[in-house]
């Protein structure tokens, strides 16, 4: 067995006939990572050299602002006034970013100082209500429910709310993420149970179970 190197690609021949494998080595604690590639063909073994100070050093140039892409848009909030009934100062949907009808729904609440309720609440510290980031998973449920049983734009209610739990503040600046998932849908009755969670970044700060009930629904 012999190897060869050049311009830091190692190869490396040998005569047994293996299935093709991968091995990591390491040659710096600091600087280098090595991937071995077995080839089914005898006598090609090779060995690459990848240079992790060139992904630091890229990384550390790129501006902060180009670092992190925009949520998408599966719905803006034009789209989002054509399911859901409420207005301002009531409506905590901005933008839904993943949409499966029927099942469920990802959307989020951009919480700016100029939100009406932070003068109150509280005004030397500035944290979203729990009452309303349960109205806007509320909301986010609607969007789910309100097309399947043909009542865009209707009324319709939180018939109950269990297992809720607040783990984080969120505040302002934060961009809450919602997402409610139907665990069981009664159509003809405009009824739905979900499950919400809401997160700011990784973190999980609010979550519980929804019972919605659509007037839509109620009224056939």
């Amino acid at each position: 067995m012999a190897i060869t190197t050049l311009n830091s690609v190692l190869s490396l021949s040998s005569s047994h006939h293996d299935n093709q494998t991968r091995i990591p080595l390491i040659l710096s604690s600091r600087s280098h990572s090595v991937s071995l590639i077995h080839n089914k063909r005898p006598s090609s073994l090779a060995l690459r050299c990848f240079n992790n100070a060139d992904n630091v050093s890229s990384e550390k140039d790129t501006p902060i602002e180009l670092k992190f892409s925009a949520f998408p848009t599966v719905m803006d909030i034009n789209k989002i006034k054509e399911i859901l009934p409420h207005r301002f100062p009531l409506l905590l949907v901005d933008r839904v970013i993943e949409y499966t009808p029927g099942v469920s729904a990802v959307a989020i609440k951009n919480v700016t100082i100029n939100d009406n309720f932070f003068p109150g609440h509280f005004p030397d510290r500035p944290i979203m209500p729990g009452v309303l980031m349960i109205e806007a998973m509320a909301q986010v449920g609607g969007i789910v429910m309100l097309p399947e049983v043909g009542g865009s734009q209707d009324n319709f209610f939180v018939g109950g709310i269990d297992k809720v739990k607040f783990h984080k503040p969120v505040v302002a600046g934060d961009t809450l993420v919602m997402r409610m998932t139907i665990l069981s849908f009664q159509k003809r009755f405009g009824l739905a149970k979900m499950e919400g969670k809401a997160y700011v970044g990784a973190s999980l700060v609010c979550e519980g179970e929804f019972t919605i009930v659509s007037s839509a629904g109620t009224s056939s």
